[in-house]
């Protein structure tokens, strides 16, 4: 250690003290003793290797305070801020730190010690450097000529502003004689190149560089402002102070100034980020908020998963870390980092790096001056472009930006040649900052993830209906609540029935939520599991009003349930608490509210459905929606519907412009607090030509005359390339009929609107089942055939037995 001392405190006079270095691996035990450390704390290498550090060193505990103190001995800096000596054996402090404590010594009074830990990072087993001296060699009168303590500072600190520094630094390999030429290599390269801060301690000058220090003791300003309160308002004089208190206190408020400027600075930079729960935003709000004022450079990274949106990241970051740089801010001229650190690259950082070690650690990491030495090595990360000229020489600062003790990401603060470097007191002000930051970004992070997962949900729960059923076109809108969350119980469907016939559903779950769309996904299936059933749609609502008593008793929601038969040209509607639809008559273009028997919600129990049939026309509009579309608050819901009902009359180039029309007209983008779902349905119908029907008797020889029914009709409709399938599958579907099921009649049905549709029908409820048949199996092939061949097939029950079908796509014109 060289300390400065002389008459004029700016050209101090060198000095040395014995240092002694002890070097602790990951498990707390010491691996390096020197011969400063004998000579100091007692033990000698043999019996002090391979021991616990902390035995070795036991702290007794700070140093009082001492208010008048001077020069090294002001105590003040050492009152126990910061983390301790011990902090640091057990790894609890993970940055730099310093410090002074007394020691218990083996054969010896306690040690007045000046201390220095500084963490490694790398791969090998040594985990911490810690650098003593014995505070008692330094007084006044142990230096040359008695002269006054100037400043004081570990040797080998290579960002000193002292004469000698440089040649120090390169002297640190001479203290750690022991060790071999590559660990030692390695300590050098983390303790110089890394740049880590350095600890000085200056009569004139007070600019201490390690965290938490440099700031006196508040509450002692304190006391003595409430001491000298209390004596004018008793009339008496104000305390004596000391003869130097004047100058004390003139240092006071200076650093009182600084502190409140910081203060100042972070609460102007907490409110202009977080305005908005967006992540993008968030990013660039925090990144803005300290250019130009704290840095010149802001550069900010995030992990794989926070980007993604995905959740929160797993396990600690290693040098496999992906992280992408999301954000740029600086005051140099326009598009100067644009092309060597665009944002949006995403890249490792290796173990060797400051970043590396700010975002394992969790601490911020200053590196006074970018070296060049480091500048190369930063400077290897990014291939084919080189950076150096943009970050050497700078100043720089890491700070984490963490949540729940995980780092999400990192800031890299850099700052021009020109500007003061980053001391001690900014990278608090740094660490402060990147708190906050890091909690407004976890916010958005979650809001994000969460925001996320209610639309995956949604998005899973409502179906992605066909634009195109048998006979009917279908366009639907599903807009979630702005105000009450992005998940709803709000739902519709298209179900495809026996018959060519299609089940248009909406339904609506009471109340909002992950609870609400868990229930609506429930119904959602239940309604679809029945409607396979062929189940006349009042005892349908009536099996689904049983199930939502059985699931519970807060399950109420309200459904409109209607099943459209394109051949008939007939709409079979119930309803269950439900808006009524809107019918949009295609021969004149009016509109009206269709009028039904409105049941009790589901889940109320013991009400009773009515169905009722309205008979179609080709071209006829069914708008089918829930309450939000038409229901405002403070407004009878009679006024949304009747908008709803000239609104849906309105011509339209499409169904989807239609449906947007309906959404503009109600004005659904602003203010709208309940999730809308809206379904409409062009009801085209199906022309006589189109359907072909035979009756044919169960009997073996019936087979081969249907087969020729089918190969003509296809013949006369121009569909001569779906001859050979068709066939083949009807002759297995009557064949199956003919000798497995007890009917007196077998009906055959060929429909086409937009796909060829067959189906099968006969009076026995017992449905076929797919069969594995063998080489040798005689039976068991003809549904695998339908399967091969078929684009869709299916079975289902019907009131008077049940009906096997498939379904071709047509050709192409």
């Amino acid at each position: 250690m060289r300390s400065g001392t002389g008459t004029d405190p700016q050209s101090p006079v060198p000095g040395r003290v014995p240092l002694a270095v002890v070097v602790v691996d990951e498990s707390g035990l010491v691996s390096h003793w020197s011969t400063g450390a004998r000579r100091l704390f007692g033990p000698a290498r043999e019996d002090a290797v391979g021991h616990p550090a902390t035995d070795l060193l036991p702290v007794s505990g700070a140093l009082p305070e001492a208010p008048n103190a001077r020069s090294y001995g002001d105590e003040s800096a050492y009152d126990g801020l910061g983390p301790d000596l011990e902090s640091s054996l057990d790894g609890r402090a993970s940055y730099p730190a310093a410090g002074r404590a007394r020691l218990e010594a083996p054969r010896r009074q306690r040690i007045d010690v000046l201390w220095w830990a500084y963490p490694l990072v790398g791969p090998g087993p040594e985990k911490l450097l810690v650098l003593a001296a014995d505070a008692g060699r330094l007084h006044a009168d142990d230096v040359p000529d008695g002269h006054p303590l100037e400043r004081i500072a570990p040797g080998f600190a290579l960002h000193t502003d002292f004469p000698g520094a440089d040649e120090l630094a390169r002297g640190l390999p001479a203290i750690l004689p022991s060790m071999s030429v590559g660990e030692s290599a390695r300590i050098v390269s983390q303790v110089l190149e890394l740049g880590y801060p350095v600890l000085e301690f200056s009569l004139h000058d007070r600019v201490p560089v390690t965290a938490d220090w440099g700031v006196p003791r508040r509450a002692e300003r304190k006391a003595r402002r409430e001491e000298a309160a209390r004596a004018a308002a008793a009339g008496l004089p104000a305390p004596r102070r000391a003869p130097d208190d004047g100058a004390s206190d003139d240092a006071d408020d200076l650093e009182y100034a600084a502190v409140r400027e910081h203060l100042e600075f972070l609460n102007e930079v907490s409110g202009r980020i977080g305005s908005s729960l967006d992540l993008s935003r968030t990013i660039v709000e925090v990144s803005r908020a300290v250019v130009p004022r704290f840095t010149d450079v802001a550069g900010t990274y995030l992990r794989e998963q926070v980007v993604a949106g995905e959740g929160f990241p797993e396990g600690p970051p290693d040098a496999t870390t992906l992280w992408h740089r999301v954000a740029l801010e600086h005051t140099d001229e326009p598009g100067r980092w644009d092309d060597v650190v665009p944002v949006g690259e995403s890249m490792p950082f290796p173990a060797h790096t400051p970043f590396f070690q700010c975002m394992t650690s969790g601490q911020p990491v200053l590196v006074p001056r970018i070296t060049e030495e480091m500048g190369n090595a930063i400077a290897s990360q990014f291939e084919k472009r080189d950076i150096r000229p943009l970050i050497t020489d700078r100043s720089m600062l890491v700070v984490p930006l963490k949540a729940r003790n995980v780092v999400l990401g990192f800031m890299i603060l850099l700052r021009h040649r020109e500007r003061p470097v980053f001391n001690d007191m900014d990278r608090v002000t740094g660490a402060e900052l990147a708190a906050r930051a890091g909690l407004v970004l976890d916010n958005a992070r979650m809001y994000t993830y969460q925001e996320s997962v209610a639309e995956t949900l949604q998005d899973s729960m409502l179906p992605h209906i066909e634009p195109h059923m048998p006979g009917c076109d279908i366009a639907t809108r599903y807009l979630p609540g702005t105000l009450l969350g992005r998940v709803g119980g709000d739902w519709f469907d298209s179900i495809k029935l026996p018959g060519s016939r299609t089940a248009l559903v909406v339904g609506d779950v009471m109340g909002h939520g992950l609870n609400s769309a868990a229930m609506m996904g429930q119904l959602r299936t239940a309604v679809q599991t029945m409607a396979a059933l062929d189940l006349p749609p009042a005892q349908l609502l009536r099996n689904l009003d049983d199930l939502a008593q059985r699931l519970g008793e807060h399950y109420l929601a309200t459904c409109l349930y209607a099943v459209y038969d394109p051949i008939a040209n007939e709409l079979e509607l119930a309803n269950a608490g439900h808006i009524p639809p809107v019918l949009v008559r295609a021969a004149d273009g009016r509109s009206e509210l269709l009028e039904l028997p409105t049941g009790a919600p589901i889940g109320v129990g013991g009400v009773p459905f009515e169905s009722v049939r309205v008979p179609m026309a080709p071209g006829d509009r069914l708008v089918m929606c829930t309450d939000g579309l038409v229901e405002v608050r403070g407004e009878d819901i009679g006024v949304g519907l009747a908008t709803l009902c000239e609104s849906a009359a309105h011509p339209a180039a499409s169904m989807d412009a239609a449906c947007d029309t309906i959404i503009r007209s109600l004005n659904t983008c602003g203010g709208r607090k309940d999730d809308v779902a809206l379904l409409m349905a062009r009801l085209n119908g199906i022309a006589p030509e189109d359907v072909a029907h035979w009756s044919v008797a169960p009997e073996p020889a019936e087979v081969s005359r249907t087969r020729a029914l089918v190969r003509d009709r296809l013949t006369a409709w121009g569909l001569g390339a779906l001859t050979a399938p068709a066939e083949l599958m009807v002759g297995e579907l009557v064949t199956n009929t003919v000798r497995h099921a007890r009917t007196r009649s077998v009906e055959v049905r060929l429909v086409r609107s937009g796909t060829l549709v067959c189906e099968v029908e006969d009076d026995d409820q017992r449905l076929p089942t797919l069969l594995n048949a063998g080489p040798g199996d005689e039976f068991g092939r003809g549904l695998r055939v339908v399967s091969a061949l078929a684009r869709e097939w299916g079975t289902s029950r019907t009131g008077s037995g049940k009906t096997v079908w498939f379904e071709l796509a047509l050709p192409r014109a």
